[in-house]
């Protein structure tokens, strides 16, 4: 089963205007715009700790740039 929590937060009015306009025009609720916004931004920052974990393997590897990346797995 799936449950949902409920959070409040303070934003500024242009922001929540700015959300309310998003939402009238992709015709998407609010709530739904937010959650995904902090789904993504939770995802990055998982992506980013991850990275900076692996970051000394990969320099140890040779791998130092995306292309260093891209070129290995290709």
């Amino acid at each position: 089963m799936y449950y949902m929590n409920t959070l409040t937060i303070r934003i500024p009015d242009e922001l929540k205007a700015e959300l309310q306009e998003i939402s009238s025009r992709e015709h998407v609720p609010v709530s739904d715009l937010v959650r995904e916004s902090i789904r993504r931004y939770v995802a990055v920052q998982r992506f980013k700790s991850l990275r900076k974990r692996t970051l000394p393997f990969a320099e140890a590897q040779g791998l130092l740039t995306d292309e260093d990346v891209f070129r290995a797995i290709s």
